[in-house]
C-alpha cells in the first residue's frame, strides 16, 4: 500500500483545507480508504466528508450505517448518508450506481469539494474490462476506468487502482481496521460476482500480477481513446445538431470517428455508464443509417427510439411504448424493450433464452408481439395450458416489464415461446430433430 500513499502525496495536488468527498460503503476497500484519508486529514488539515448509501437491501445495513456514523464522530469526519426507501424497475447494479453518483454530486456541490475519492481497486478494473469486452463498448469503455477523471469543478480519484483486494484486506488486518462483508457479493445473480468468483481466480492463477497487465492495457486504450475523442469532437457538431444526425455529412467520415460519434450521442442519452448498451445496438443504428429505406425505426433500452427519415436520423423517447406491436421474425428482430430475438445457425444453450423448433410442427412465419388478453401457452413439462399473465406473476415480472415482454407465436396464433421465461412443448432437445433456433438477448 506504500504506492497508494505515495500517489496521494505526490500525484494529487492536495493542499491544507482542501475538501474531499469519499464514497464509503463499510466494506474492506472503502474502510481502508477512509483510514488512509483520515491520516492525511490529520497531517494536512483537510476537510473529509464520508458519503454513505444505505441500500436497505440487507438486515445488516443499519448496523453498518450506525458504525460508520460513530467512526466519523470519533475521528472528526463529516458523515453524510442516504437510505434508499424504494427501488425502481431498473437493473439493480445500474440503478445503485446512478443513486450513488447523484448523491456524490449533491455533496460535492454542497461542500464545494475539490475531490471525489472512491475505493475502486485493481480487481474491480479487471472485472469491469472483462464485462465491457463481453458486452461490447467503446474504446474508452474497454479501458474500464481511469485513476483520475477531470470533471468540470472537481476530480474523481481512485487511489487503489494499482492494488488488489487481497492487498487491501492484508492492510486492514495489519492496521486493525474494522470492516463489513456484504453477503450479496457472493450471490451469482449479479453479473460482476460471476466474473469475480469464476474468471478472476483463473487469471490470477495464470499470472499473479495479471492486474498490472490489465492496468497497462487500460492506460494504452485511454491514450488512444483520448486522441480519437479530439478528432471526433472537431466534427461532432457539424454532423449532429438538435438530436439529429445529417447522414450525408456522417457518411463522409472515417468509420472509427463515426462509431465514436454514435457512442458520444448514446453517452448523452444514457450517461457515462453504457453497460445497458452493446455492440448490437450500435450496429442497429449503423444499419439504420446505411439502409436503403427512407423511413424506418429501431428501439433501444429505456424507451429510446432512433428514427430514420430520408437523410436524417433522430434520437428521441417513445411516448407510446405501451402500444401493441407485432413483428415477423426473419433474421433479427429489434424489440421495443431494447432486447433482440435472432435466428441463429447453432447454439449449445438450453436455457429459456433459446428455443429449438421443427418447422413441420408449426405454421410459418413466426411472429413476436406483446401480450394480449387471454394469451395461453402449453408450457413444456406441464399438462394443459397456462395463462401468460400467470407466468408473469409466478416469475415475479414487474408490471411495467410485462407490457412489452415478447411473446413468440406461429401464423396460427399458437404461442411457442415466452423468451427468457418459458418454452412451449414444441421446444426440441439438442438431440432431437429441429431446423429453427431462436435466441433472445
Amino acid at each position: 500500500m506504500e504506492e497508494v500513499y505515495n500517489f496521494i502525496l505526490n500525484k494529487i495536488d492536495l493542499n491544507p483545507n482542501d475538501i474531499i468527498v469519499a464514497g464509503i460503503s463499510g466494506g474492506p476497500d472503502s474502510m481502508a480508504l477512509l483510514f488512509i484519508l483520515n491520516e492525511f486529514k490529520k497531517k494536512m488539515g483537510l476537510k473529509l466528508i464520508c458519503a454513505h448509501i444505505n441500500h436497505n437491501k440487507r438486515k445488516e445495513s443499519d448496523t453498518e450505517e450506525a458504525y460508520l456514523k460513530d467512526y466519523c464522530k470519533n475521528n472528526n469526519i463529516i458523515f453524510e448518508h442516504i437510505k434508499v426507501q424504494k427501488w425502481g424497475d431498473d437493473n439493480f447494479e445500474n440503478e445503485a450506481r446512478s443513486i450513488r453518483y447523484n448523491f456524490f454530486e449533491e455533496l460535492i456541490e454542497k461542500y464545494d469539494a475539490k475531490y471525489l475519492m472512491t475505493a475502486h481497486h485493481a480487481d474491480d478494473l479487471i472485472e469491469t474490462i472483462l464485462m465491457r469486452i463481453v458486452r461490447g463498448s467503446t474504446l474508452k469503455g474497454y479501458s474500464g476506468f481511469s485513476r483520475i477523471v477531470n470533471k468540470d469543478t472537481y476530480k474523481i480519484v481512485r487511489p487503489f487502482i494499482t492494488v488488489t483486494k487481497d492487498e487491501i484486506i492484508k492492510f486492514d488486518n495489519e492496521n486493525n481496521i474494522k470492516y463489513f462483508i456484504d453477503s450479496t457479493n457472493y450471490e451469482e445473480l449479479h453479473t460482476r460476482n460471476r466474473y469475480r468468483h469464476v474468471v478472476l481466480p483463473f487469471l490470477k492463477k495464470e499470472n499473479p500480477n495479471v492486474h498490472k497487465k490489465f492496468l497497462k492495457f487500460s492506460e494504452v486504450l485511454i491514450e488512444n481513446s483520448n486522441y480519437i475523442d479530439e478528432e471526433a469532437n472537431k466534427v461532432f457538431n457539424k454532423v449532429f445538431q438538435n438530436g439529429v444526425i445529417d447522414i450525408n455529412k456522417f457518411n463522409q467520415l472515417n468509420k472509427v470517428i463515426q462509431t465514436k460519434i454514435i457512442y458520444n450521442i448514446l453517452e448523452k442519452i444514457y450517461g457515462d455508464d453504457l453497460l445497458i448498451i452493446g455492440d448490437a445496438h450500435v450496429d442497429l443504428i449503423f444499419g439504420l443509417i446505411n439502409s436503403n429505406k427512407s423511413n424506418s425505426i429501431v428501439h433501444l433500452p429505456n424507451n429510446v427510439i432512433v428514427i430514420r427519415s430520408y437523410n436524417e436520423v433522430s434520437f428521441s423517447y417513445d411516448e407510446y411504448s405501451e402500444d401493441k406491436y407485432e413483428i415477423e421474425i426473419e433474421t433479427l428482430v429489434n424489440l421495443p424493450n431494447g432486447k433482440m430475438i435472432e435466428k441463429v445457425n447453432e447454439s449449445n444453450d438450453t436455457s429459456n433464452y433459446t428455443i429449438r423448433l421443427n418447422s413441420n410442427e408449426i405454421k410459418l412465419p413466426l411472429y413476436v408481439r406483446n401480450r394480449r388478453d387471454g394469451d395461453k401457452m402449453e408450457v413444456k413439462g406441464l399438462n394443459g395450458t397456462k395463462k401468460i399473465n400467470d407466468i408473469f406473476i409466478d416469475e415475479k415480472i414487474k408490471i411495467n416489464d410485462r407490457k412489452l415482454w415478447p411473446v413468440v407465436l406461429d401464423a396460427e396464433e399458437n404461442i411457442v415461446w415466452l423468451p427468457g421465461l418459458k418454452k412451449s412443448k414444441l421446444d426440441k432437445k439438442i438431440t432431437e430433430e429441429y431446423d429453427i433456433i431462436l435466441r433472445y438477448y
